[in-house]
């Protein structure tokens, strides 16, 4: 079967070989993690000098790698110390008690590690307990619109965008009609269940899962919209469901923990720090979100358009936070090289009204940092509004800004 490959992941894992650092590739379950550890076995096994191995805890082949001690005996089994040995492990979460070799194996000479997992506090706190900074985390994420169109052979367009904006990014899709609704809903619906299952019912013992989904649809229909677990909880009660403030807070943790969705803080634009209360919550793969929701893209398309301008900003190395000003909110303020910018995401600029919401918003804001609204609007590629770039969805999402 051809491996799709996804080039940037793969130079930010060599980018840190030779340097004694565990390089963790973590992200949502199904977003292509184990195809790029499976691209750079591929890689590294075509080089002369490499002995690469490679264990993969979802396959019935590694069944017997149940335990720390296992994975020593087999990696000891495997290791040549006259070349450059590459340990590639998919799930290492699998195996209990992981930490404990790969910390002896970072310190061997000529040695590199590559790990996969699905939970970022399984990881963070098992690997940051026994190796402090000595590993470092490559962000995983589904497709961009690029890749989407890439893998899905498809003419770039406004077709493509659309579909793009219907089904999301999960490279999994490849498998089916990208055109069927129910086969993309279906799918994603089967990646969510998954995640949930593992990665927070059975791992830490959910008692009430009802709330657990319910609070997915929530958040879904709820996405680019501030909340916080007051709210989250007073809507609970309204629904003749009670949960305490402080299970939302936990149950959206393992939300995150899990990469089901993101959360983004506010930001006093003037005052320069961060705010306690009132989040965001974008979802890792706008497909997964729109399959939890029962209302159609044209009712809720600037929900998904801000979603999928996270993302992508993500995607391009930028740090994202929610703007706040007396008068209102920005959408994103982004850094990224010590250089800082204001985004807008809109549907379409259509009315006198809606140009003063977006536009005067960045106005407002009393700095010279470069602001962008990025919309939909027909007809507009890129173009200068007074200072304020108004860039078009397709253009960002292919040129970045």
């Amino acid at each position: 079967m051809e491996i799709l490959q996804r080039p940037e992941y793969l130079q930010q894992v060599q980018h840190y070989f030779g340097k004694e650092t565990i390089i963790v590739l973590t992200g949502q379950r199904r977003v292509g993690k184990s195809y790029i550890l499976m691209s750079l076995r591929d890689l590294l096994t075509e080089a002369d000098g490499n002995n690469v191995i490679y264990i993969n805890k979802e396959k019935k082949n590694w069944d017997n790698i149940l335990t720390y001690k296992d994975l020593n005996k087999y990696v000891e089994d495997r290791y040549l110390p006259d070349k450059q040995n590459y340990i590639l492990i998919d799930e290492v979460q699998e195996i209990d008690s992981f930490e404990k070799s790969v910390r002896h194996w970072r310190t061997e000479p000529h040695t590199d590690l590559v790990l996969t997992g699905s939970n970022a506090e399984t990881l963070s706190s098992d690997l940051s307990t026994l190796l402090g900074a000595r590993y470092h985390e490559v962000y995983i994420q589904a497709l961009t619109y690029k890749d989407f169109i890439r893998f899905h052979q498809l003419e770039e367009g406004e077709e493509a965008l659309s579909l793009f904006i219907h089904s999301g990014g999960l490279p999994g899709l490849v498998r089916f009609d990208i055109h069927d609704e129910n086969e993309v809903y279906s799918y994603a619906q089967d990646v969510l269940n998954t995640a949930l299952v593992k990665d927070i019912i059975l791992k830490h013992k959910i008692r009430n899962v009802p709330f657990l989904y319910n609070l997915v649809r929530f958040l879904a229909d709820n996405t680019g919209k501030l909340v916080s677990a007051t709210s989250i909880s007073r809507y609970m009660r309204g629904q003749k469901s009670a949960v305490s403030i402080e299970l939302v807070l936990k149950y959206l943790k393992y939300l995150c923990d899990a990469y089901i969705v993101t959360k983004v803080p506010r930001v006093d634009i003037r005052g320069k720090k961060l705010l306690q209360s009132n989040d965001k919550f974008y979802f890792e793969d706008i497909g997964i979100r729109n399959s939890c929701v029962e209302t159609s893209r044209d009712k809720d398309i600037e929900k998904v358009i801000e979603n999928i301008i996270y993302h992508q900003l993500i995607h391009d190395g930028y740090k994202v936070t929610v703007g706040q000003l007396l008068a209102g909110e920005v959408d994103f303020v982004c850094v990224k090289d010590q250089r800082k910018i204001y985004i807008q995401a809109s549907y379409i600029i259509g009315t006198d009204q809606t140009h003063q919401r977006e536009f005067g918003a960045l106005r407002a804001i009393p700095d010279n940092y470069p602001k962008y609204v990025i919309s939909m609007t027909p007809l507009v590629s890129r173009n200068d509004d007074e200072g304020v770039q108004h860039v078009s969805l397709r253009e960002f999402l292919l040129r970045g800004l």
